[in-house]
């Protein structure tokens, strides 16, 4: 299986950027109050559904919280334990995130009364129609040497596998460009996928946003709980799903950065085109974002249509120029809010951090050395 993947030596990039957008990040704090949310979540516990409510924030959000709800509480109505977990979010969100989030839905909701849909079989998950089968096999085993066996793992923590049928990479262009069209044609002001990318559109306004919820859920959670469960990916409740375009008079290339995101999926849908390799350069905390790279995290990547790459959203990258043609990829930012709260109180990232890994390492070092010298000494021996 050939991914076009190379590692050599490049110029040094300057330093990494984090890749904001305007959506709103619910992070749900531990309550300061006497009741307050379990520590650990509750694994046996099945999560009530939220979907079909008027809510604020994304329903996964609310199943995913529930489990770490205080015991007593789980045997009580699921709007008994909405208004809990609701309170516990509005309390935390600040007025201007709150009105910022109403004044989207309002937007969002202007979208879908007026756009008119061109590929109905897009907007519900069906997977024998949009993976390729090896891809579905591994995700219905659900293990992890089923998951290996469809994976390269070029330099560790970035995965590279087939994904997409050709078939859903034409008919999510086709959707795009329609919605493209659209826009231009009524002169509807959009919002962009972030503040990076001036090109492309957010999946999830004009209608895409369940079937993305359940990409993310049953496809990328169970390899995500796998393999990044140091970055609260078996804990995946939200997700930020959109399309970026490169080429002439488009997006050219994009800048080192980190993405707003605990889990990337990253997927070539085509066109025709040169150049656009990704660049790897080493998983960094907030406090090393923009340390020297070593040379073992350097990797390039060459786009293959309807193959992804997987990476830590901490994973710092960027994208080369796109040198001719039309690149169109698809972006799925996966995020967990009990990983983000937890986050704020935690204080040794090395389990995932490169740079943390490394002055670990060397602090144990220099702690060997100490010890060494000393029961040298009590021996009367030479130290050395």
């Amino acid at each position: 299986m050939s991914f076009g993947v190379s590692r050599k030596e490049t110029q040094q990039p300057a330093p990494p950027s984090t890749g904001h957008n305007r959506n709103l990040i619910a992070v749900v704090p531990s309550m300061a109050t006497a009741h307050r949310l379990r520590l650990n979540p509750n694994t046996e516990h099945k999560p009530e559904s939220y979907e079909g409510l008027q809510l604020e924030f994304n329903p996964l959000l609310f199943s995913s919280l529930e489990r770490y709800l205080p015991p007593p509480m789980l045997s009580l109505s699921r709007d008994s334990k909405l208004h809990y977990m609701r309170d516990i979010v509005l309390r935390y969100s600040p007025d201007g995130e709150r009105t910022r989030v109403q004044r989207h839905r309002e937007y969002r909701q202007k979208i879908i009364s007026h756009y008119q849909l061109l590929h109905r079989e897009l907007y519900t998950m069906n997977a024998s129609n949009f993976f390729v089968p090896s891809f579905l096999k591994a995700i219905n085993d659900n293990k992890e040497e089923g998951f290996r066996s469809i994976m390269a793992e070029p330099t560790p923590g970035v995965f590279t596998f087939e994904m997409f049928q050709p078939r859903f990479c034409e008919l999510l262009l086709s959707e795009v460009e329609n919605f493209e069209k659209w826009v231009h044609e009524t002169k509807f002001r959009i919002m962009r996928p972030n503040t990076m990318n001036k090109f492309g559109a957010v999946l999830d306004d004009f209608g895409l946003e369940t079937m993305l919820d359940k990409l993310m859920e049953d496809f990328i959670r169970p390899i995500s709980k796998v393999f990044y469960s140091d970055m609260g990916g078996s804990t995946l409740d939200s997700h930020h799903g959109f399309v970026v375009e490169y080429g002439i008079h488009r997006d050219v290339e994009l800048g080192f950065h980190v993405d707003d995101s605990e889990v990337t999926l990253n997927v070539c849908l085509g066109k025709q085109f040169s150049g656009g390799d990704l660049f790897f350069r080493g998983v960094r905390c907030d406090k090393h974002v923009n340390t020297e790279t070593r040379s073992d995290e350097i990797l390039d990547y060459s786009h293959v249509p309807g193959s992804a790459v997987l990476h830590r959203g901490r994973h710092r990258h960027g994208a080369r120029a796109t040198t001719s043609g039309h690149r169109c990829n698809l972006l799925l930012w996966c995020r967990s809010s009990v990983f983000r709260e937890l986050r704020k109180y935690q204080k040794d990232f090395s389990s995932w951090c490169g740079e943390c890994q490394r002055e670990k390492k060397e602090r144990q070092r220099v702690s060997i050395a100490a010890t060494k010298q000393e029961l040298l000494k009590r021996e009367g021996k030479p130290a050395t």
